[in-house]
């Protein structure tokens, strides 16, 4: 059963973005505030040119205590620029594959290469209880949160 879920069952909708050349003190907040481990960087033309991470911001924290300097930098100084992407229809079973190999916590989703949401390892998760109690309330399309869609 789980091995026909898509992504699109259960990712969340990006609600969190950053600009390449938003200072990173503000972008580390919103992250904090938003409670995410990471979000996708958008170009003016909301073209994804890369993706800022928890993992992405320790290198500001370093600079901060060796430095003591007062301006941090912009986003596109600490980002990653190649980012691995998911299709919306991928199946649930190939991304937690990709969660099992590697460090990244959320991946971004694009649908006709355009970016429409994201995949963190909690949304594989619910895929397995759904699974595993299918009357709970995290069916596909009536997840517990706004931040989800059913494509």
């Amino acid at each position: 059963m789980i091995a026909s879920l898509k992504v699109k069952d259960y990712m969340a909708v990006n609600k969190c973005t950053f600009s390449p050349d938003m200072d990173i003190l503000r972008a580390i907040h919103k992250m904090l505030d938003s409670r995410i481990s990471g979000a996708p960087v958008l170009d003016e033309h909301g073209n994804m040119i890369g993706f800022l991470s928890e993992k992405d911001c320790m290198q500001v924290a370093l600079n901060a205590g060796y430095e003591q300097a007062g301006a941090a930098g912009r986003v596109s100084e600490f980002m990653t620029n190649n980012v691995e992407t998911i299709d919306v229809e991928t199946p649930i079973l190939e991304v937690a594959e990709l969660f099992l190999k590697g460090s990244y916590k959320r991946f971004p989703v694009v649908m006709d290469n355009r970016l429409v949401g994201t995949i963190t390892r909690q949304n594989i998760l619910r895929a397995l209880e759904y699974i595993s109690a299918p009357d709970s309330n995290h069916k596909p399309g009536k997840q517990s949160t706004k931040q989800h869609i059913h494509i």
